[in-house]
């Protein structure tokens, strides 16, 4: 303990603690409970992907959501030195994070900003995505004041109806605000609503939507830029929609977009969710174990303790749903999920025929990952809850736990 105190001026005097020592104190040794990105997959995924596609072809890196919970500037860095050449975010907020991270790499804001934000797309050269004509004047207006461009990538709504100029309005569209010297178009972009979907039909209307909207562009003398589509689902399945750029979302990180991309190319998931034993206690036969007592004990097991929740992106919905793995072997998680804690349970009846393991307090724990012949994903989470693994490494990733990397 002395370590961490500062040198007391007399004799006698309380106990100071120096902050710089205190600082020295690990992460994971403040809470056991954490999660690790292996940024080797990070690299492996996005080089798997960037030799699908063609000579001149470029590769997004979409690393907004702190980069689906992996953490945006790691993840964009190690993109950029695999092949990527572009980033995309959703916010003003996430493009300026890594511009002050020195990520010099082109970076898109895969939405139209507020019309207020404008001062940091000029000062922190952040290209936004434009769909208004509002919007696109102003930002024009802005950066020709300042002796800048304003560059942007045209939205063209092709069926998604989310946001973006409709498919058979964007010559129109650029009559409207391409007068403007400051402007300059540098892409030209739509976003796939079932490129994940085994239907293909609604796909293809968007695909020939997108390509009549382009070459409208074209005939009207208008220079579409970087054309691009696919997301991660489209860049794997469908080489036709690659056009100039392929935006590589999900599967950046390690997972499959649908179930038609498995075997169609190797990925590595990148993150793992890890905790160690707070407690470990042998309750009697029929005592209740958490809130609602939902689960009660049969005898002859041992519930272990970890120190992480929903709070932590556990989500409460997988309470006795999910396994965790103690060296190698997967382990039954019971009661229903705290907010900062859970329970899992250890049979000790028998082992006549299967190895023993008899976790203590301090021993690692795997929440999601793989160890042995054990296995938990974040797949598997999200098809229990009903959801897609967007939402489940999100959570993981942009909560509290500690992020380490690897």
């Amino acid at each position: 303990m002395g370590q961490f105190l500062a040198a007391s001026e007399a004799e006698g005097a309380a106990p100071s603690f120096d902050p710089d020592k205190l600082a020295t104190i690990p992460e994971t040794d403040r809470r056991w409970a954490w999660v690790e990105i292996d940024l080797a997959a990070i690299r492996h995924n996005a080089m798997a992907v960037k030799s699908r596609l063609a000579r001149g072809c470029r590769l997004m890196a979409v690393v907004k959501a702190d980069a689906y919970g992996h953490g945006a500037v790691r993840c964009a860095k190690t993109a950029l030195n695999s092949g990527a050449e572009y980033l995309g975010v959703a916010t003003v907020n996430e493009a300026v994070q890594l511009r002050e991270a020195l990520v010099n790499a082109p970076i898109l804001i895969l939405g139209e900003p507020p019309i207020s934000s404008i001062p940091l797309l000029l000062a922190y050269k952040i290209m936004p995505s434009v769909y208004t004509a509002e919007f696109a004047i102003q930002y024009a207006e802005a950066a020709d004041s300042l002796g800048l461009r304003a560059p942007f990538h045209l939205k063209v709504n092709t069926g998604m109806n989310r946001i973006g100029v409709r498919h058979d309005e964007v010559v129109a569209f650029m009559h409207q605000v391409g007068f403007h010297r400051a402007l300059d178009l540098v892409g030209t972009f739509t976003h796939f609503a079932t490129a994940d979907c085994a239907e293909t039909l609604d796909f293809q209307i968007q695909a020939k939507r997108f390509l009549e909207a382009v070459n409208a562009l074209r005939a009207a003398g208008v220079d579409p830029g970087i054309v691009h589509a696919a997301n991660s689902a489209a860049g794997i399945r469908y080489p036709e929609v690659h056009f100039d750029m392929v935006r590589l979302g999900i599967s950046l990180y390690g997972f499959y977009p649908c179930p038609e991309t498995y075997g169609e190319i190797d990925l590595r998931p990148a993150m793992s969710v890890h905790a160690r034993v707070t407690d470990a206690k042998l309750v009697p036969m029929s005592e209740g174990v958490s809130y609602g007592m939902h689960y009660r004990s049969p005898g002859s097991v041992k519930i272990c303790t970890v120190p992480i929740g929903y709070a932590d992106g556990l989500r409460r919905g997988l309470s006795g749903n999910t396994d965790f793995i103690v060296d190698g072997k997967a382990f039954r998680q019971v009661g229903n999920i705290c907010m900062d804690q859970c329970m899992f349970e250890v049979d000790l009846r028998t082992y006549a025929t299967r190895r023993r393991v008899d976790p203590q307090i301090g021993d690692e724990v795997l929440i999601v990952g793989e160890a042995g012949d054990a296995v938990v994903t974040i797949d598997e989470m999200a098809d229990k809850l009903g959801t897609i693994q967007h939402e489940i490494a999100i959570g993981f990733g942009c909560s509290r736990l500690p992020r380490i990397y690897r």
